[in-house]
């Protein structure tokens, strides 16, 4: 039976942990240390960033990168309130329509892209500011016009610039020479239509201001 003095040195030593209950513990303390940075991560990051068009990225698109697009032109005053121009022109003389808009390869392409030599001066199809006139990821070298009435015009791919952002042109003044720039493949012109910050079918949006881009034919000049 033990003595008095036994069971006070038995309760005065230290039971020795097995490797396994200290390797829980430890297992234990890493996965609530985990879950605690996890937690404080998503916290700081909130949610993931959308575009003004409600998507995740501009992978949607075949063409084009939006984003950096959207954000040059959103701290310049907008003339959607102003009326939309009478006199709509072609942004090129020579070209090949080589591909219209609608689903490519699960996207959406958002323009038309009109084949053209390289260095081909292309021009406003109406009058307007230049909103964004700079290298743009997909587009490469890409100008962007706005119209008024919430209409913006933009021109993707080319090799050289020839406007300044935030000057006014009207229809027919130079603004870049056709290239390819950008995520492109060949020298053309991608050339979209854009109403209220949303690309619209440009062919339809043309022909209803005289002008029809398969045909080649402008009313103004006809």
């Amino acid at each position: 039976m033990p003595t008095a003095n036994s069971r006070a040195g038995y309760r005065g030593r230290r039971r020795l942990d097995s490797p396994r209950s200290r390797y829980l513990a430890v297992l234990t303390t890493a996965l609530v240390a985990s879950g605690v940075v996890a937690l404080g991560t998503a916290t700081a990051l909130g949610e993931p960033h959308t575009d003004a068009l409600g998507m995740e990225s501009a992978s949607s698109y075949d063409d084009i990168t939006t984003r950096s697009g959207d954000r040059a032109s959103r701290g310049t005053s907008s003339t959607a309130q102003q009326p939309a121009p009478d006199v709509w022109i072609l942004p090129l003389r020579q070209y090949t329509l080589t591909s219209f808009y609608g689903e490519r390869w699960g996207r959406l392409h958002p323009g038309v892209d009109l084949g053209a030599a390289q260095g081909t001066p292309f021009v406003a199809v109406a009058a307007g500011r230049v909103v964004l006139c700079r290298w743009n990821a997909g587009y490469g070298y890409n100008v962007m016009i706005d119209h008024g009435g919430g209409i913006v015009t933009v021109y993707g791919h080319a090799s050289k610039l020839l406007c300044r952002e935030g000057e006014h042109v009207e229809a027919g003044d130079r603004l870049a020479l056709v290239g390819n720039t950008g995520h492109s493949f060949g020298s053309h012109l991608h050339f979209e239509v854009r109403e209220d910050d949303r690309p619209i079918e440009p062919l339809a949006f043309m022909r209803k201001h005289g002008v029809d881009v398969q045909r080649h034919t402008e009313a103004i000049y006809s």
